[in-house]
């Protein structure tokens, strides 16, 4: 077998395992379909590609780039699931099984329309009730617990918040309704540093929002 092939066996060794998982956790018909179609493109790209998140981000900027606006918003949302399939990183998997709520219905909730201006204004005068407050200090705790400088921590504990507000009016807590507020927001940022920190920050707080009492392990873990 030549390294392409082996590679690409890899490639749909996670993709039949990712849609698997799927179908058990209830996803209907149509959901596994476009899941199934994006991945056909992007495992193109990620064909003999090296198991980094650096790799598999520079595939799906590639498979991106080739899709329409609205063919974004699920892509996103295949390949954050998929990507732990993909590294075969069996904790992760093992944490995504446990919170994942999959929504057989679509969710109508989004967000409300904003510019990355009038988000940035909210944050600074918008104070965060009890819960939300409990959250984030609890983030900025851990921070410190990590050594983190100052510069590290204010700007973490903002796009923290930034996610808090986003996510305010939100219906119900968890994983599809945060991934939706996620995929909304993350195009109001214009650079790839920026992004990517915000990505970073999105994986981290997620189980702060949750209110999981082992969010301080499972944040960097």
């Amino acid at each position: 077998m030549t390294t392409k092939q082996s590679a690409k066996s890899r490639e749909r060794e996670a993709a039949d395992a990712y849609l698997k998982f799927l179908q058990a956790k209830g996803a209907s018909s149509r959901a596994l379909y476009l899941r199934s179609k994006f991945l056909d493109s992007f495992m193109v790209e990620l064909t003999a590609k090296t198991q980094t998140r650096k790799e598999f981000a520079a595939a799906l900027e590639l498979t991106l780039s080739a899709l329409s606006n609205d063919e974004r918003s699920n892509a996103l949302n295949t390949a954050r699931e998929y990507y732990p399939f993909w590294m075969n990183d069996i904790k992760a998997i093992a944490m995504f099984e446990e919170y994942y709520g999959f929504n057989v219905t679509d969710i109508q909730w989004k967000p409300k329309h904003t510019t990355l201006k009038a988000v940035t204004d909210e944050l600074e005068v918008t104070k965060l009730n009890e819960i939300e407050s409990q959250a984030l200090n609890r983030y900025r705790h851990l921070l410190i617990q990590k050594g983190a400088n100052k510069s590290v921590i204010d700007i973490r504990t903002k796009l923290a918040k930034l996610i808090l507000l986003r996510l305010r009016d939100a219906p119900t807590t968890n994983h599809a309704i945060y991934r939706i507020s996620v995929d909304l927001t993350l195009p109001l940022f214009k650079t790839k540093e920026i992004k990517q920190l915000y990505l970073d920050v999105v994986r981290e707080f997620y189980y702060f929002w949750l209110d999981d009492p082992d969010a301080e392990v499972k944040a960097f873990n």
